[in-house]
């Protein structure tokens, strides 16, 4: 299945994309990886969609990729006697450690770690914003705090930190039970973290996967921002969850946040992922708004790894068409006469390292002869990242012996993965290149491809070759 785009898009399971049928329908629409989202999905279903998911790859001939979502620590207000209370801006509101029913005057707060941690002056934003209290007094078991704006305050709602630093790493109980579980069916290729705050909240899922996932740190906090290289050094990919994001930061702050985490991303070579409210119309109408198509076109033009649907794809009503408009906008912006002329504006400097050169150099040949691809031999997919890193016009092949890489890729800017064996030597090296580059649709005999590996072959993280190749007479062998 050859797509006509560079980037991927992520699709979210859910009541409405759960059959297996659905989900070959969204794969044969434009799906590249599935997110399975654990606040909402127990072990049972997790590995039911699993097996759905494989079953689907299986008959496509093409990995697919696995994301879980952890849930990550949800803070919410207690109960009131009545549901719910009627507040007044200026008016005096406790949250405390007395586990009664609220009213209109104060509400139980069962998160000790946020009553000794908010100070004076810190905003509490309860129901995705909507009633803004500032603290006034703290003192460990109680926050008085000012109405600022909003009325109304209801049962279990949700309570966002925008200017406090929480004593309390990323997992909870429940998804460190979730994490064992997912790293038990040894089929998931990324666990995406919610709520990180620092570089340190990843510690902990890293000593626990021992690299068998790829960690997926999502941005949705004001405190990731403050240290947002250390933590993309520390992840082996980024979501830019512009949702809570815009709970916590001022809305209009978002979209330069996410020009600014694409381009951090990029610089660095690790992939980066554009979620929340992309198609939001879509849950409930055939064709999105004008601003949605806009808003994932900017994502696209930005050079974004990935474009995630999440009720969209997972409750809404028109989840095939949510994937299928996705990917029109997709090609269309990619096919935009400015599109490359971004891109190539934005494109970093490359490190010193043998793979950056080769790459750099592959791309620049690529592009300069008109070749047909790019093939990178990569077993640990180091390779197939720094090739894309350099957003070549020209498709990205990778060819690698490991199953599990090339699912990790299928998240990967412009890479189409190819499961083959490791060559045996360099003449098969390159027929085998050629073979595969002809049967995938990229290329037509007496056409050129630029192939990069490592020598000794089958050496991890030892590319340092560069060969050009025709397809030959035959569209078999490479000469």
């Amino acid at each position: 299945m050859k797509r006509d785009r560079k980037v991927k898009i992520l699709a979210t399971l859910g009541p409405a994309s759960a059959e297996e049928d659905m989900i070959a329908k969204l794969h044969e629409a434009g799906a590249d990886l599935f997110r399975i989202n654990m606040s909402h999905s127990s072990h049972d279903m997790m590995r039911t969609l699993i097996g759905r998911i494989r079953a689907v790859e299986a008959r496509s001939g093409r990995p697919i990729g696995i994301l879980a979502d952890l849930q990550g620590p949800k803070l919410r207000v207690g109960k009131f006697a009545n549901g719910s209370v009627e507040l007044k801006a200026g008016q005096t509101f406790t949250l405390d450690d007395i586990d009664e029913p609220g009213n209109e005057n104060r509400v139980f707060l069962p998160h000790p770690e946020i009553l000794e941690s908010v100070q004076p002056g810190h905003r509490l934003l309860i129901d995705d914003g909507k009633l803004h209290l500032l603290a006034q007094e703290c003192d460990g078991h109680r926050i008085v705090c000012t109405v600022v704006s909003g009325n109304k305050i209801s049962d279990r709602k949700g309570v966002s930190l925008p200017d406090t630093l929480l004593a309390v790493g990323a997992l909870t109980e429940k998804d460190r039970s979730d994490l064992d579980a997912v790293l038990a069916t040894g089929s998931v290729d990324w666990v995406a973290l919610s709520f990180i705050q620092r570089p340190e909240d990843l510690a902990e899922v890293r000593k626990i996967a021992r690299g068998r996932v790829g960690i997926m740190s999502k941005i949705e906090k004001p405190q990731a921002i403050e240290r947002i290289e250390e933590i993309i050094e520390l992840s082996d990919a980024l979501m830019v969850a512009r949702g809570d994001l815009g709970v916590e930061m001022p809305l209009e702050a978002v979209p330069g946040l996410q020009k600014q985490l694409t381009r951090a991303c990029r610089r660095v070579g690790k992939p980066v992922v554009v979620a929340t409210q992309m198609l939001e119309s879509m849950i409930s109408a055939a064709v999105p708004t004008r601003a949605e198509v806009s808003d994932v076109a900017t994502a696209v033009f930005e050079g974004a790894d990935a474009i995630m649907l999440s009720a969209e794809s997972a409750s809404g009503q028109y989840p095939v068409e949510a994937v299928s408009t996705m990917a029109a906008i997709a090609r269309t912006v990619e096919r935009d006469p400015y599109y490359s002329n971004i891109i190539h504006a934005q494109r970093p400097q490359p490190e010193p390292t043998g793979a950056d050169a080769i790459s750099l150099a592959s791309r620049e040949i690529a592009e300069t002869l008109k070749l047909s691809a790019i093939v990178c031999y990569t077993a640990s997919g180091n390779t197939g990242l720094r090739a894309a890193r350099e957003r070549p016009s020209v498709p990205v092949i990778a060819l690698s012996p490991i199953i599990e890489t090339a699912r990790r890729l299928s998240v990967v800017w412009g890479m189409h993965c190819v499961v083959t064996e490791d060559a045996s030597d360099l003449d098969d090296m390159v027929n085998r290149a050629c073979r595969i580059v002809h049967a995938e649709g990229f290329g037509k005999p007496g056409d050129r491809l630029i192939i990069t590996a490592g020598v000794p072959l089958g050496t991890p993280g030892a590319t340092n070759m560069l060969r050009i190749a025709y397809i030959g007479s035959d569209g078999m062998s490479g000469v």
